[in-house]
């Protein structure tokens, strides 16, 4: 009987992808609303492609504040080794993974298409030195929880950063309205999921501080939707 529940794949999906629970709900129970909850990690895991993609059709990365970037990047790398550390699944986690691919290519197309090129490129090597030191066996694990614990500032401060550049410009440049309004839904998501897979209110913290914020960021959206960039204006006059 434990052999058939346990069925072919269990050995290769739990503890890497899934939790044993999150198993037993998908491929025992068949339970939806689990299903639902691991589709939402998948969206969740692409959220900024449509902001790279903006980034480059555009060839401008005009109205996004770098600062802010960073800081996000700073969060979301804080998530992932601390994760990685408390060997927490890939399930709870591997959507900061993308991400954190995702938002590093965002800071290096700013710089980039700031005519900093050389300054990005050299961004991503310290990035990752500084990323494999935080995932080294030597690391204390005190480190990765206070990287953990300065998230919320870090989504705090950079949201508010992003919304500071908006009401300054009176636009929101090239900022991704799909990325922004799935970022505000994803991280919604993920206060269930996070709270459901890992019990830690330290990830679920964040996901509610980061849904407050990045919910104020895509009110903007919408308030200057209509807003174009001054250059753009003159051009069509």
């Amino acid at each position: 009987m434990a052999g058939e529940t346990d069925g072919p794949f269990k050995g290769v999906l739990v503890p890497i992808l899934l939790p044993e629970k999150c198993y037993d709900q998908f491929f025992v129970h068949w339970d939806l609303l689990h299903v639902c909850f691991f589709l939402s990690h998948t969206t969740f895991s692409t959220v900024k492609l449509p902001q790279i993609f903006k980034l480059l059709g555009a060839k401008s990365a005009e109205g996004l504040s770098l600062q802010s970037v960073m800081l996000e990047l700073v969060a979301l790398t804080g998530t992932m080794v601390y994760s990685i550390t408390n060997n927490f699944p890939f399930s709870s986690w591997g959507e900061a993974l993308f991400l954190t691919l995702q938002t590093v290519t965002i800071c290096f197309l700013v710089m980039h298409y700031r005519g900093e090129t050389v300054k990005g490129v050299a961004f991503l090597v310290c990035f990752a030195v500084v990323l494999l030191a935080l995932l080294s066996p030597v690391m204390p694990l005190a480190v990765p929880t206070l990287l953990q614990a300065s998230n919320v500032p870090a989504v705090v401060v950079g949201k508010l950063l992003q919304a500071a550049t908006n009401y300054h410009n009176g636009h929101t440049g090239q900022l991704s309205a799909i990325t922004v309004f799935m970022l505000f839904g994803g991280s919604l998501a993920r206060i269930f999921t996070s709270v459901q897979e890992t019990g830690d209110p330290l990830m679920a913290g964040v996901f509610v501080v980061s849904s407050l914020c990045n919910g104020l960021i895509a009110a903007q959206v919408l308030f200057y939707w209509n807003a174009k960039a001054p250059h753009k204006q003159k051009k069509q006059q």
